[in-house]
């Protein structure tokens, strides 16, 4: 995944974020920062959750725009310097990779699809975007943007989160088809009913209950 990364013709600076695996991973992402193949390798003592782990790498990223890559490659890296024209020619301050839009893609499971399209139609309803794929894990923000936003999720609810706080801040989004190359559940596909019950419940409460306080995180920076 990272050789694919390094291929892509833009500046990257990639983070490894290991929230402590039992498979081998440290060992893993250390040999590649040893190599320079990564620019930071960071550590969790304990499991803390996937929306704990991107927060994680939001923190140390030092780029002006941020995008997560997960590791099993059903997003193709190619499709990111496309993603990023609209933030680049300051049209856009989030840009989402839709797996809905026409892109190419491995045909998998019809309930994935409809669970998929359902929670988006409820987040689109409350954040009055017109998204397709509000789940989608492609989604490139602008770093100072991002960096202000108040992110609390600690596992499955961070896609949720961000659109809600996008939506909030009043970020100008925009969304481009892409490609995907889904897995199977014998392929390693974790993904279960639960997950869409749980992004059900995140989605009532990112939206309904916005973190108060006196932090101007709703003015968008210039």
């Amino acid at each position: 995944m990272v050789r694919r990364l390094r291929e892509v013709p833009l500046h990257l600076e990639i983070i490894a974020v290991n929230d402590a695996s039992t498979d081998g991973t440290a060992a893993i992402i250390d040999r590649l920062a040893a190599e320079r193949l990564l620019d930071h390798a960071l550590h969790h003592l304990r499991n803390h959750g996937k929306g704990a782990a991107l927060r994680a790498g939001i923190a140390a990223a030092t780029g002006d725009v941020v995008v997560i890559q997960d590791a099993d490659l059903e997003y193709d890296p190619a499709d990111l310097p496309a993603l990023l024209e609209p933030i680049r020619r300051g049209r856009a301050d989030a840009v989402y990779g839709s797996r809905f839009q026409g892109g190419p893609h491995r045909v998998l499971y019809f309930w994935h699809y409809v669970g998929n399209r359902f929670l988006t139609l409820l987040s689109n309803m409350f954040t009055n975007l017109n998204l397709t794929d509000m789940e989608t894990c492609y989604k490139l923000v602008r770093a100072d943007l991002l960096k202000r936003l108040p992110l609390k999720s600690d596992r499955f609810g961070f896609e949720v989160e961000i659109t809600a706080r996008l939506a909030q801040a009043g970020a100008r989004v925009w969304e481009l088809p892409i490609s995907y190359s889904g897995r199977t559940y014998a392929e390693g596909k974790k993904i279960t009913w639960r997950d869409g019950v749980a992004a059900l419940f995140h989605i009532l409460r990112c939206n309904l209950f916005p973190p108060k306080g006196s932090h101007d995180w709703r003015s968008l920076p210039k």
